[in-house]
C-alpha cells in the first residue's frame, strides 16, 4: 500500500509589513539650527555689504550703530517670545533654539557697543566713560549690555552643571530686567528726535510677552 505524497516545501513564516520610518519633525532636524544660525547672520552680512558698497546712507556710522542696536533688541524680543510660542503652538521643539537666539542678541548688542565706541568715539575710553555718565540713554544701553554678559558667559551646559539648575534659572531671569532697561535705552535715544512710533511697538510687544508670563504665574 503506497502512502500519500507529502509536500517537501517548508511553510514560509508570515512576516508583518514594514512600517515606513517616522518622519522627523522639521524643528528637530540637525540642519534647523544651521539654518537659524545663517539667518541670524544675515543682518550683519547686509551691513558689511552696505559699508563696502556705500549703501548705508548719508551717515553710515549712525546707520550701522543704530541698525546693530535694533537687531540686538529684535533678537532679545524673539528670545523672550520662544516660550509663549512654544506653549501657544504646542511645539516644544522650539525651546532648542532659545539659547542660540539669546547669544545672537548678545552678539549684536556687543557689535552695537563696539560700533558706538569705535565710529562715534574713536575708541577713546575716557570719552566713552564721560558719555556714559553724561547721557542717560547711553548709561541704560551700557547697563543692559553689562547685564547680558553673565547670561552669555553661562549659556552652556557646563555652566548649568556648575551653578546648579535653580541658581542658573534665577540668574537667567535677569533677561526680563535687561529687556526693560534695553527698552528704556531705545525710548530715550529716539526721544531726542521725538520719534516714539517704534518704541511704542517694541514696548507693546514686550508688555504682551511679560504680561503673559505674569498671568501664567498668577494662574499657578
Amino acid at each position: 500500500m503506497t502512502s500519500a505524497p507529502t509536500s517537501t516545501a517548508a511553510a514560509s513564516p508570515t512576516t508583518a509589513p514594514r512600517r515606513p520610518p517616522a518622519k522627523r519633525h522639521p524643528l528637530l532636524h540637525p540642519a534647523a539650527k544651521v539654518v537659524l544660525f545663517l539667518v541670524c547672520l544675515l543682518p550683519l552680512a547686509w551691513y558689511v555689504f552696505g559699508a563696502f558698497a556705500d549703501r548705508l546712507g548719508a551717515n553710515p556710522a549712525e546707520t550701522l550703530i543704530r541698525g546693530l542696536g535694533d537687531w540686538a533688541l529684535r533678537l532679545l524680543w524673539i528670545t523672550l517670545a520662544v516660550t509663549p510660542l512654544r506653549t501657544w503652538t504646542n511645539q516644544p521643539a522650539l525651546a532648542r533654539f532659545r539659547r542660540m537666539l539669546g547669544l545672537f542678541a548678545f552678539f549684536y548688542a556687543s557689535l552695537h557697543l563696539l560700533a558706538y565706541g569705535w565710529l562715534d568715539k574713536g575708541l577713546d575710553l575716557a570719552d566713552i566713560l564721560r558719555d556714559i555718565g553724561k547721557r542717560p540713554f547711553i548709561l541704560m544701553g551700557f547697563t543692559a549690555w553689562m547685564l547680558l554678559v553673565p547670561l552669555a558667559a553661562t549659556s552652556f551646559n557646563r555652566a548649568i552643571k556648575a551653578l546648579g539648575a535653580p541658581r542658573w534659572q534665577a540668574l537667567h531671569k535677569l533677561v526680563y530686567a535687561i529687556a526693560v532697561v534695553g527698552l528704556m535705552h531705545f525710548i530715550w535715544m529716539r526721544a531726542g528726535k521725538n520719534n516714539f512710533a517704534e518704541p511704542l511697538v517694541y514696548g507693546s510687544i514686550l508688555a504682551v510677552l511679560l504680561g503673559w508670563r505674569a498671568w501664567r504665574r498668577l494662574r499657578r
